[in-house]
């Protein structure tokens, strides 16, 4: 049976629509100067804004009509969005080790939470370092790498004081959510997030002199679960005007078993229809983002204010995606559109131009060297991934690159403009042709015409594929149906959501 919301369209948005969805500022406001990266003022700066589970659900991409984001919509319009941006893994700890190690986690062996980076990866040569020994300071806040982790020697100063360990849920939430799916609205107001601390961090530090360029990393937890920010978010999407994403009730007919185990269709999903509240745990969702956008905004704001604005870099990018049914599916864990797909924008001075829309396919191995050519920052040998400046400056240009995800050894999606081809450890497969079906109901593997294609995506797949590394640390967040360990759950009873 195929259900499909009215209203939502995905994907491949036109310069046009784009236009006509970031109507936040004005171009005189968001140019840029011309030249070089950092021309204005000496070497560049860079803002490194880095979200955490925050899907392709916003107001520029065109995938839910329900979303509201204008200030991250805002911040697209400044430079460059990229449509078919693609996360390296489609978990928190191993998309968070690759670009900031620029090696892949098929090549670390940090395929999943629990797994080490710091055992994998020396300090020599993640990204901060690099810039560091370029003689930038290097602050950070927030999450960054996976459950905040981060070590000493790779940054200036790192702020560790978000909290958030007093918070509470608002008298109308029932209880904390279903099962492993945690959400529900909070009595408190925003200043007592921990998120908009680490934003308050970076104003102060977007409002000092600096004497040396600087590299700002501000990385945001929400939309993690649980989907717990202050009522009047939740207030912006009244429940009976939530719409449950496009989906199909046989979506895992033709899907091999390997995906079906990656889905867990008797998990989260099974939970969530039995408590007949799929549209509360998309409010919910809904609500997290919106808060988010609003934290970007105040971000964006100081920004825009300071002394840096015509000679900063801005990075802009969401760890994965997310599945709200999708597919049987929720959370991340599996290598569909949903949970590879993400949020990705940059605005480099002298090399973007605002209202930009790039449909290439990239992934986020393009982090680090791009970040590197941009501020003149040597690039280590080690860095595995392609440079986008051309498409920073041209979002048209020839681009003869796919976008490649991983999910433990040896399983990758391997997207183009066109196909998404899934290929597994057990040699199970799926391929499904974006343009006629952007929400991959339909899997073609097995038709024989698509031999060729499969082949020619195939030739994009890693050819290192690690060993998996032991767990040694708490997962954090289980990847398969179950409770949240770590990231924080909504204590039932007492009304309290630690975060």
């Amino acid at each position: 049976m195929r259900i499909e919301a009215a209203s939502n369209r995905p994907g491949s948005i036109t310069r046009r629509q784009f236009l006509g969805a970031a109507v936040a500022a004005t171009t005189t406001l968001l140019a840029r100067p011309s030249g070089a990266a950092g021309a204005a003022g000496g070497r560049p700066n860079v803002l490194f804004i880095a979200v955490d589970d925050l899907n392709h659900w916003v107001g520029h991409l065109g995938r839910n009509a329900q979303t509201k984001t204008p200030n991250i919509d805002r911040l697209a319009q400044m430079g460059v969005t990229f449509t078919r941006a693609n996360c390296a893994a489609p978990v928190c700890n191993p998309s968070r080790a690759a670009l900031m190690s620029g090696l892949r986690a098929s090549t670390t062996g940090v395929y999943d939470n629990g797994q080490d980076w710091k055992l994998a990866i020396p300090k020599e040569q993640t990204l901060t370092t690099q810039f560091l020994k370029a003689g930038y300071n290097v602050f950070g806040a927030g999450k960054i790498y996976h459950s905040s982790d981060h070590r000493p020697g790779e940054w200036t100063e790192y702020f560790e004081k978000s909290g958030g360990g007093n918070l509470q849920l608002h008298p109308s939430a029932p209880d904390d959510g279903v099962g492993g799916i945690k959400f529900g609205p909070l009595a408190n107001p925003d200043e007592d997030m921990p998120d908009y601390k680490v934003v308050s961090y970076g104003l102060e530090k977007l409002s000092q002199k600096h004497d040396k360029p600087f590299f700002l990393a501000i990385g945001l937890v929400k939309p993690h679960m649980p989907f717990s920010v202050p009522k009047k978010y939740f207030d912006m999407f009244p429940l009976e005007t939530v719409q449950l994403p496009p989906y199909r009730e046989d979506d895992l007919n033709d899907v091999p078993p390997a995906g079906i185990k990656m889905a867990k269709p008797d998990g989260d999903h099974a939970d969530i229809l039995k408590s007949g509240r799929w549209k509360d745990a998309v409010q919910a969702y809904l609500a997290t983002i919106a808060f988010c956008d609003a934290q970007v905004g105040r971000l964006m704001d100081g920004f825009l204010k300071s002394a840096y604005r015509d000679n900063t870099i801005v990075c802009f990018w969401s760890d994965h995606g997310w599945h709200l049914g999708e597919k049987l599916h929720w959370r991340k864990f599996a290598l569909w559109e949903e949970a590879a797909r993400t949020v990705f924008i940059w605005s480099a001075p002298g090399v973007t131009k605002p209202n930009g829309v790039c449909a290439r396919p990239v992934d986020y191995m393009s982090i680090y060297p791009t970040l590197c050519d941009l501020a003149g920052v040597p690039k280590p040998a080690h860095v595995e991934g392609h440079n986008i400046r051309p498409l920073l400056a041209n979002p048209q240009a020839k681009w003869d690159h796919a976008a490649v995800t991983t999910f433990h050894k040896d399983n990758h999606s391997i997207r183009s403009e066109t196909w998404r081809y899934i290929r597994y450890a057990d040699g199970g497969e799926e391929l499904y042709n974006h343009d006629q079906d952007p929400y991959e109901w339909t899997n073609l593997a097995n038709d024989p015409q698509y031999a060729a294609v499969k082949a020619e995506l195939g030739r994009s797949a890693p050819t290192i594929n690690a060993a998996e590394r032991p767990r040694t640390l708490g997962e954090g967040e289980k990847d398969k149906a179950g409770t949240v360990r770590k990231q924080g759950a909504v204590k039932k009873g007492k009304k309290k959501a630690k975060q």
